[in-house]
Parts: C-alpha cells; structure tokens; sequence
C-alpha cells in the first residue's frame, strides 16, 4: 500500500506547526515588548491551551465515527487566523484570547491527522508511520524559531518586528492546505461508517493498562518542549542573548528531534519500547535542570542538542502506546485524551513556570520540568515491570487480530 497519504500529512503538519512555532516565540515577544512580565507571559502562553483542554474528548468522539479529514482545513483556518490576530492586537487580553484560537486550531489538526495515522496504518507500523508523522512537526518547530529570530532581531521596534513575524505565520499555515488532498483513503471513510457507534466511557478508555501513563508521559514531554519555546526567549533576555541566536538554539533542539524519529525503529529494536522511553526522560530531566545554569551559549546549544533527541522519543511512542492499548472503537478518543492531557500540562506548566519564574528566577522552570521528566522516566519503567519480559512486543500479535476483521472492510 503506497504511503503518499503519510508524506502529504507530513508535508501539510510541516506548514502547520511552523506556523505555531513562529508564532508561539513571537507572542512572547510581542507580549514583552507591551509590558508583560515574566508572569503574564506564562498565563498567555497556557491560554494557548485552555479551548483545547475542554475540545479534546468531543473533537475524538466525533473522529470515532466519522471522517478525520475535516479537521484538518479547519485547523489550518483557525492556526492562520489567530496567529495574525495575535499580530494586530494591541493588548495582552486580546493576545491571550487569538493564542486559544490558535491552540484551537492546532488541536484540530492534530486529531484529525493522528487519527488518520492511527487507521491508515497496521499495528506493526505504527511506531514507524506515527515517527515519521512527528518528523513534519519537528521540521516545523526547526525552521519556525528561526524565521522568528531574523524577523525580530536587531530591528529596533519589537513590538512592530514581532506583529509582522506572527502575519507572515499566519501565511506559512495557509500553505498546509496545498497538501491536504486525497490524505484519507475511501476504504477509511467506509470502514469508519460501519464502526459500532457505541461509545466507551471515558473512565474505561482512561483506566485501561498503557493508557494513563502514556498521557503522563506525553504530557511531560510536550510540556518541555512547550516551556522551552515560551521561556527560553525569557532567558534569552536575562542573559544578553539575541532573538536570533535563541531562535537557533530552538532549531537546533527540533533538529535534533528529527534525527531521533528518523532512526526510531532501530533503536527500539535495540533498547524496546519501555527501556527507551525510562531512559530518555531520564536523560532529559537532567538536562532540562542543567539550563538552570548559567552555561555560555555553545554549551546551551549542545545540552539542547541532546535534549531534543531525548524528547523526540515520547510523542510518537505514547501515540503507539495509547492506540494499542485501547479499545478498537475508541482509538481516536484516546488519542483525544492523550491531548486533553498534553493541553492540560499545557495550561497548567507555562503558568506554574510563570509563578515560579516570579518568585525564583528565570531559570527555575527548567529545574520544574527536570522533575516532571523524572516522574515520566519512573513511570515507564513501572509500565514495563507491569507487562513483563516481552510484555510490550506480546502485545502487537493480538493488535493485529483485533485488526483483521477491521481490515476487511
């Protein structure tokens, strides 16, 4: 089965999370540059997650059921339009309310395009197809920090320079529509239509083994590389470092991303799925308090480095977890409750980060997530003692023959 479905999804993700990655960096500084502080810097930064918090669930009980297509023009629509909304507001309640239209948007997106993933692939390819669906946000979060920090830097009007970086944002994602033909096949949309449209509770999906700790963990993830977006321009700030050059080191931590999901299967051949996801969360906690200190840049920059290999790991390896753990019928749903749990670290990280940043610093958020990582890491071991010795590839076997009769239609 040709996979030309996988590279148009990558390719539209591309355009649509460089968009946010431009625009995320940039509303902090538009934000710094209208007065805010290190506070109200991160509570626009968690609104950008507060619509998708309460849109998760429903937005996957739709996809249950349906097509998963849809959503994708309409995130696009909704990306594009806050971010230039964020780029002509004058307040920071205005640009805290288009930062929740674009996180709206982005929630679309992602939904609708993991869901298609989820269907669209057979259980032993899910790791390979959800890596490499991750790689179009990786690329778009290596070239969007960058495009902000040569729009932004040494420019004088910040102000003037960051509105300008958010509506040339705004014209990246329109540019994701020009990949979003023919991405779900006919034999989805059919096989979807004859699902049971019974729905399974929540508490059941929630309560299933795999379930809640790769939510844990995906929230942990995404949470660093959510605070290390919003807060490294902070830091940047504080110490004398030019929007540029934090644009770079930000590229440097999605480049390496990258590279992480593009040798994904080898190394869960040669470590297994639970010691690969214990050890780099491990590795990143510890990296992550490493940028408490006051390292020069060239050490910064290599400490990301090896962070965004580390944290290229969870994403895609909770998004194969959460989907062979639950339920046939309700995958996209657990999925959607994958990313009411990332939106939720999402709300609640960048405004403790802002809380604690206030009282301790710039640099002591890096040190908050170096602990949410370490739990992560200990929570993937425990998963791992809890299926056993080969617990976690027994399971793919009986994935597949839930699969076949689904396969048939």
């Amino acid at each position: 089965m040709t996979r030309a479905w996988l590279l148009r999804l990558v390719i539209a993700f591309s355009f649509a999370q460089g968009a946010v990655s431009m625009a995320r960096p940039a509303v902090s500084y538009r934000a710094l540059a209208l007065g805010a502080d290190e506070r109200a810097v991160g509570v626009i930064a968690g609104v950008y997650a507060l619509l998708p918090l309460f849109a998760a669930v429903p937005l996957g009980r739709r996809t249950d059921h349906g097509r998963c297509a849809p959503l994708l023009p309409v995130g696009v629509v909704l990306i594009a339009g806050g971010c230039a909304l964020s780029g002509l507001a004058n307040s920071l309640v205005a640009m805290a309310a288009w930062s929740g239209v674009m996180g709206l948007g982005h929630l679309c997106f992602v939904i609708g395009a993991q869901s298609i993933v989820a269907r669209q692939s057979a259980p032993d390819e899910q790791d390979r197809n959800f890596g490499h669906f991750t790689i179009g946000a990786s690329l778009g979060q290596l070239v969007g920090p960058i495009a902000t920090g040569a729009l932004i830097d040494g420019h004088g009007d910040m102000a003037g320079t960051s509105a300008l970086a958010l509506l040339v944002s705004a014209g990246v994602c329109a540019l994701a529509v020009t990949s979003l033909w023919r991405i779900e096949s006919r034999r989805t949309e059919a096989g979807s239509r004859t699902k049971d449209a019974s729905r399974v509770p929540v508490h059941r999906i929630l309560r299933t083994r795999g379930v809640p700790g790769g939510i844990f963990i995906s929230l942990a993830v995404l949470s660093a590389t959510d605070i290390l977006t919003a807060y490294l321009p902070v830091v940047g700030e504080h110490r004398g470092i030019a929007p540029s050059v934090v644009g770079v080191l930000l590229s440097l931590r999605a480049g390496a991303t990258v590279a992480c999901r593009l040798v994904m299967t080898p190394l869960i051949n040669w470590l297994g799925r639970t010691a690969l996801i214990a050890t780099t969360c491990l590795l990143a906690a510890l990296l992550c308090a490493g940028i408490a200190l006051p390292v020069p840049v060239w050490a910064l920059g290599a400490m990301l480095v090896v962070l965004g290999f580390c944290l290229g790991v969870g994403q895609p390896l909770s998004m194969t977890t959460v989907v062979q753990a639950a339920p046939d019928e309700a995958r996209s749903t657990a999925l959607a409750l994958r990313l009411t749990g990332n939106r939720l670290g999402q709300v609640a990280a960048p405004a403790s980060a802002g809380l604690v940043a206030g009282v301790a610093g710039t640099a002591a958020p890096f040190v908050m997530l170096g602990g949410l990582l370490f739990v992560a890491a200990g929570l993937g071991v425990r998963g791992g003692a809890k299926q056993g010795a080969g617990g976690e590839r027994a399971r793919v076997p009986r994935a597949r023959q839930r699969d076949k009769p689904r396969q048939r239609h």
